[in-house]
């Protein structure tokens, strides 16, 4: 069951590669120039990611009197920083894939430090003890690894060779598209049997801090005058969380060896996926023709 969900999370990284190799294509340097020139959109989209969002699901599961395993994860989910698949996403939405791109990057170096901390609040919390909980480089690395260095690959041909960049933005948008659909499929169908018996418990929480993270993501940009492009980025890279890097700390034996916290990312995977993909096309269809 766990297990499944730490595959789909993991499963087809030379896809992704791929998929992150032209999504850089459409990218310039001088795009994650304006972003540092001007960091107001990742200063918002920080305090989003590692203030608002752990504040609000602390007082979600605390509501929903969750048990304190599944607590637990809800909280290393919140506290987790953006998934690979996030610049996907923010790229069929027409969102600023670079500050996407950016905000993860950040946010997993910052996971290092902020991840430990909230687990181990988070076991005093509902458990009445805390343990030595870190984060291992590699497993921030490893983000590096599909995400960043594909994409500034991709940037690098951009700038040598505009030609073939422009000519290849179609095709991977289309390469781009097919494989959000056949990871909504894959998901859907490996992770069944944890919908069909944790759904009822956890799935309902899960949904709920799913739609408030991309409300949040969305609309605190939007009121500190950020633009709407930048707003679309800042929903997706704090509201499709990296699932993966929680399963992992969850069920590792050298970490918190409890299969039961892992429960709440492999359906916030899942959750995320479809919401994500309904916010791609409600942003095409019926925010953007009105701009």
């Amino acid at each position: 069951m766990v297990e499944a969900g730490l595959a789909i999370n993991l499963g087809l990284p030379a896809a992704l590669c791929i998929i992150m190799l032209g999504l850089g294509l459409s990218l310039q340097l001088d795009d994650f120039v304006r972003i540092l020139a001007k960091p107001r959109p990742v200063i918002v989209g920080l305090a989003c990611q590692a203030v608002i969002l752990p504040l609000i699901c602390l007082a979600m599961v605390t509501v929903s009197d969750l048990p304190p395993a599944v607590a637990v994860g809800m909280m290393l989910l919140a506290a987790s920083p953006g998934g690979t698949s996030s610049s996907l996403f923010t790229h069929l939405a027409g969102g600023d894939v670079a500050l996407t791109i950016t905000l993860a990057a950040i946010n997993s170096v910052l996971a290092m430090a902020t991840v430990p901390i909230i687990a181990n609040g988070s076991l005093l919390l509902f458990y009445g003890r805390t343990e030595a909980v870190t984060l291992d480089l590699f497993q921030v690395l490893q983000f590096f690894l599909i995400a960043i260095v594909p994409a500034m690959i991709g940037v690098f041909i951009r700038s040598r060779h505009p030609g073939l960049a422009r000519r290849l933005e179609r095709p991977v948008r289309l390469l781009a598209t097919l494989f959000l659909l056949a990871v909504v499929a894959f998901a859907l169908v490996s992770h069944w049997d944890v919908v069909l018996e944790w759904g009822p418990i956890v799935g309902g929480t899960a949904l709920a801090f799913n739609l408030v993270s991309l409300a949040v993501g969305y609309y605190v940009p939007l009121l500190f005058g950020i633009e709407q492009r930048q707003a679309i980025a800042i929903a997706m890279a704090i509201a499709i969380h990296n699932a993966a890097l929680v399963i992992t700390l969850a069920i590792s034996e050298t970490m918190l060896n409890n299969s039961e916290m892992a429960i709440p990312p492999a359906l916030y995977g899942l959750v995320a996926y479809g919401t994500g993909a309904l916010a791609i096309w409600l942003y095409n269809a019926r925010l953007r023709p009105a701009e």
